[in-house]
């Protein structure tokens, strides 16, 4: 009497035993590095950035070294320097017309340049510590964060002051909703979060981060109603619901965060720290983060500017010991 023996494979087993399929690579990193840009000479601290998007130009609060850099993204070199400021922080580019707000730390002047010659065309002075600039398109208003705690509404066209809104403390980061009218500000000092009604010209509210401190830089998930705040102590994300301002959720991520993106299209959160790395979170639903890759950069590497139309994260490298400082740019896999 003979036997045979049947055994069952799993289909993909059996495909692969056969040859038909062949194994995945490993999957790429989420970010590729495609293009660094010398920065020679600057010294100190980089702040924050703006983007002249037609004109292929890169605009660098270089705070430390007291210029904001002008870079030529094509050609991969700086073109300009815009010297003699006061340790610069914010800016915002307009297009039409063509307009520079550049906010400054000390004496809290607001210089306004012609993004054309880089001339000098105005200036506001919020009389101290004029930090981050927001531009809202769609009413062509620049909104600067100032002094002891406020947040000045600035007509963007003519560069003439039109109103400002009173907070607690000095603002850091701060959000603009473009399907509704509130402003979310980070207010560190104070241990809270603003909200700001646009057309009351007020705070209507505060909220709490959950016993995490020092929360400097922010991003907005509009459609999910989620703002991500990013604070240093401990160091974590915090996420929290729009509509009632609870917190739903905290995500551990490196040391000393000053940027923080949000990737709508993949669903991910960047976070540049300055402990050297870019921690990326994913996002798999409104309430539920994980702690994802992170991309070594350099020490003290904490600031940036994601432009989801070109798939591109920037980010700032200072000068510290032997590495100069260059701005890199990652495409976004």
């Amino acid at each position: 009497m003979s036997f045979v023996l049947k055994t069952t494979l799993p289909p993909i087993v059996a495909l692969l035993c056969c040859g038909l399929v062949t194994a995945q690579p490993q999957d790429h990193p989420p970010l590729q590095l495609k293009q660094t840009i010398a920065l020679p000479g600057v010294k100190g601290r980089i702040d924050h950035f703006a983007l002249d998007a037609a004109g292929d130009r890169l605009f660098v609060c270089a705070l430390g070294n007291n210029t904001v850099e002008v870079l030529d993204l094509r050609k991969g070199q700086r073109i300009h320097s815009i010297t003699g400021l006061g340790a610069p922080q914010g800016i915002a580019y307009i297009p039409e017309p063509e307009r520079l707000f550049v906010a400054n730390d000390k004496r809290g002047i607001c210089n306004i340049y012609d993004a054309k010659s880089y001339q000098t065309v105005g200036e506001i002075n919020f009389k101290d510590d004029a930090d981050n600039v927001r531009y809202d398109d769609a009413t062509r208003k620049i909104y600067v964060g100032f002094g002891s705690g406020g947040i000045a509404v600035v007509n963007g066209p003519d560069g003439k002051q039109v109103g400002s809104v009173k907070l607690s403390a000095h603002p850091e980061a701060f959000e603009l909703e473009k399907q509704g009218k509130r402003i979310f500000v980070n207010v560190p000092n104070a241990g809270q979060i603003a909200v700001i009604d646009r057309d009351k010209a007020e705070a209507i509210t505060t909220w709490k981060t959950d016993s995490a401190f020092g929360n400097f830089p922010m991003a907005l998930d509009e459609t999910d109603h989620r703002l991500f705040v990013g604070c240093r102590l401990p160091s974590r994300i915090v996420v929290l619901n729009t509509d009632s301002g609870d917190v739903v959720a905290k995500v551990g991520i490196s040391g000393d965060p000053d940027d923080v993106f949000y990737d709508s299209t993949r669903r991910r959160i960047y976070a540049i720290c300055g402990a050297g790395k870019i921690d990326i979170v994913e996002q798999t639903e409104a309430n539920i983060y994980k702690a994802s890759t992170k991309i070594d950069t350099a020490d003290g590497a904490r600031t940036g500017l994601f432009v989801p139309e070109q798939d591109t994260l920037f980010v700032a490298v200072p000068h510290r010991s032997s590495q100069q400082a260059e701005i890199r740019a990652y495409h976004v896999e």
